[in-house]
């Protein structure tokens, strides 16, 4: 039996290579490799996807995050409330944008942001709230506005996990201040490499997104302020226009598998990590076991390939912790208990029945 990865890149790009050769082809013929014609395109492409009128393509998620929240107007101090369970760019860029990270607990059932936990960690130094919508599935914007309306705090998307997740029909990505994607291969969207995009309707927001990435230069070798080096690629752009022609299939294929793990794993002592609200884009299928360990390790003798996202919540993590300000007993209990099963469209019914055995072997 062949193994059963967490994500099959392959497989994919077995079935897409007649598009994308040819496209990577053109892209090296005309040798303009860098904010170029297909980047331009793409970004109109990507922001009607969304549903917004602006998008500014960048090198990476974390890439988008610390300048979407620069050209939103963060300051130095400026403090963000940030949910412990995610990736550490949701922290990481926070701190490289000058801001202070103030870590949030979760609701255990779906390890969003809970909003009521929120409201104490507030001080007069809050400026902006950072929700992540993780594993595909979209925190309440609605409250999350409200929040903010009432605090007057800037709400900069963490959606790098949710491309074509939605709330209330509204695509991640279009609620905020700023929406901040990943192209990471492994996303729903995923490049050939790294890329990231941040969305938004402030064209203000957008012109400063643009300036940043590039050095901070809007003319060249004249530079208006700090920025970086983030420019995505005209390769990326090219390859992630033919996959986004695929995503709302692929999304589809992933909700359906998402669908028949839940009526298969019911009766097993695993609970699935899914909000109720929303289109769940379904990045990741998590559930949460006792024994977390020796069950992952059991999927693995058997060739799946099981994943953890993630095994520490970040005010856990050494490179934050002096950004700890206390106990958060949801987030630390799920990093002990949450394994990620494989999910990816082409995962066949009877790739994933092997999986369905296989977790049940190893939980009785």
């Amino acid at each position: 039996m062949t193994d059963i990865p967490l994500v099959d890149l392959k497989i994919q790009f077995e079935r897409l290579a007649g598009e994308i050769e040819p496209a990577i082809r053109h892209v090296l013929g005309g040798m303009q490799l860098i904010l170029g014609p297909e980047l331009a395109v793409f970004e109109g492409e990507f922001g009607q996807f969304v549903g917004v009128p602006h998008c500014v393509g960048v090198g990476s998620g974390h890439d988008a995050l610390a300048p979407a929240l620069r050209a939103c107007g963060l300051q130095p101090g400026d403090e963000v409330l940030v949910p412990a369970p995610s990736f550490v760019s949701s922290a990481s860029a926070v701190v490289q944008a000058g801001g202070v990270p103030r870590f949030v607990d979760v609701a255990p059932e779906t390890l969003l942001m809970d909003l009521a936990s929120a409201r104490p960690t507030l001080t007069d130094s809050t400026r902006a709230i950072l929700p992540v919508h993780l594993y595909g599935q979209m925190v309440a914007m609605d409250m999350v506005l409200e929040l903010a309306r009432e605090e007057g705090l800037l709400v900069v998307e963490d959606a790098s996990q949710a491309h074509g997740a939605a709330f209330f029909g509204r695509s991640a990505g279009a609620w905020g201040d700023a929406g901040c994607f990943s192209f990471y291969p492994g996303k729903n969207l995923g490049a050939y490499g790294e890329g990231g995009a941040v969305t938004t309707r402030d064209p203000e927001v957008a012109e400063r997104v643009c300036l940043l990435r590039n050095q901070g230069s809007a003319a060249k070798y004249e530079h208006l302020e700090i920025g970086c080096n983030s420019r995505m690629h005209e390769i990326q752009a090219a390859i992630l226009r033919i996959k986004l022609r695929h995503l709302a299939d692929w999304n589809d294929a992933r909700r359906r598998l998402a669908a028949r793990y839940d009526e298969h794993l019911a009766p097993l002592p695993v609970t699935p990590v899914a909000a109720a609200q929303g289109t769940h884009a379904r990045h990741l299928y998590v559930v949460r076991c006792n024994r977390r360990d020796e069950v992952g390790a059991a999927l693995k003798r058997q060739g799946i390939g099981a994943g953890i996202h993630y095994p520490k919540a970040l005010h856990q993590q050494p490179a934050l912790a002096r950004f700890a300000s206390g106990p958060l007993p949801n987030a630390e209990a799920a990093a002990a208990e949450i394994l990620s099963l494989p999910l990816y469209p082409e995962l066949t019914t009877e790739q994933q029945d092997r999986v369905i055995t296989a977790l049940r072997a190893a939980l009785t």
